[in-house]
């Protein structure tokens, strides 16, 4: 697959997912660039602004499997990735897999999950499989967590280690919508959902060709040296009191190429790094003096003020 095919892939998806979701394009176009760098993507905002509708719609768009997990306090970790059990009929042991074991996987509210049972997607995650009494079980292609918490409710919740945050390549708000768009969206559901109007306009071999194709996108030495930079000084910033590790490094990079090929570029640009910059790093640092609420604008604005120290290439690109 080429890189004007990946645009026009990313613009029927990004079509039909917009015949349920009213408005917000960028949001659509961070949870593709997290598809397409095989990333994943943690959604935090209040209730009912259209998280599990989202995901719902990208893998309907995409005929991809999807599951849903409800995250809660007595959720085991062997409910998220399987359990072997003991067949009395067969007198054997047979793997029951766990609803990871898909393309599109909605972790609800996973910080009011526990710990270990937050831990049990580590490996999910990152590795793409999942290890059950010493065996490996690999996950299907493709595969992506989105997933979800709310910042208003943090009673009884377990907020989610550095560790787990850097695991997710993209973390970003829906937001309310805007006047306009609350009037579209109430003509839209005046006579019921959308949702289930809307067919897939691509299929699982299609979105892998695409993810491949990440691999045509250039990124030119200035452009390196440009991530890089802002990656070191994420970790001497006077504000910031943990810095972006190696992992986040290659995601920015990652980020920007997938962005480029979303825009029909076969090269990453320094803009391209700017516009990812805060959704792919500003998660993976922790700041100064603030509490957990107000952690995530903080966090935004430290990126912001590292971005604006940062000398941008000049190369004509």
């Amino acid at each position: 697959m080429e890189v004007l095919d990946v645009k026009k892939l990313c613009e029927k998806i990004k079509a039909n997912i917009s015949k349920v979701i009213v408005g917000k394009e960028d949001v659509i176009d961070l949870v593709l660039v997290s598809l397409l760098s095989s990333g994943h993507v943690l959604l935090e905002d209040v209730p009912g602004v259209g998280k599990t509708m989202l995901a719902k719609c990208l893998a309907k768009s995409i005929d991809c499997d999807f599951s849903r997990i409800q995250f809660t306090p007595d959720l085991l970790p062997s409910d998220v990735t399987g359990i072997n059990y003991y067949n009395q009929k067969e007198c054997e042991f047979e793997f029951r897999p766990g609803p990871v074991f898909t393309n599109i996987l909605l972790a609800d509210e996973i910080n009011r999950a526990t710990p270990r049972t937050q831990s049990s997607l580590l490996e999910c995650m990152e590795e793409k499989q999942v290890t059950v009494d010493g065996e490996s079980k690999s996950l299907s292609k493709p595969f992506l967590v989105i997933a979800t918490q709310n910042p208003v409710e943090i009673q009884g919740t377990f907020p989610l280690p550095e560790a787990q945050l850097d695991r997710f390549l993209i973390k970003l708000k829906i937001g309310y919508p805007l006047i306009e768009e609350s009037r579209k969206m109430l003509d839209r559901f005046e006579k019921g959902s959308p949702f289930e109007t809307i067919d897939c306009v691509t299929n699982k071999q299609e979105i892998i060709e695409a993810q491949n194709a990440l691999g045509k996108i250039k990124t030119s030495a200035a452009v390196k040296d440009y991530i890089v930079e802002i990656v070191e000084k994420t970790r001497s910033f006077e504000n910031i009191t943990l810095g972006v590790s190696p992992r986040g490094c290659i995601a920015l990079m990652k980020a920007s190429q997938a962005y480029a090929a979303l825009k029909g570029r076969d090269f990453a640009t320094p803009d391209d790094v700017k516009h990812m910059a805060v959704p792919v790093l500003a998660h993976r640092i922790l700041v100064k003096g603030y509490t957990m609420s107000e952690e995530t604008k903080a966090s935004e604005t430290a990126i912001l003020q590292v971005l604006d120290k940062v000398e941008v290439p000049l190369e004509d690109f």
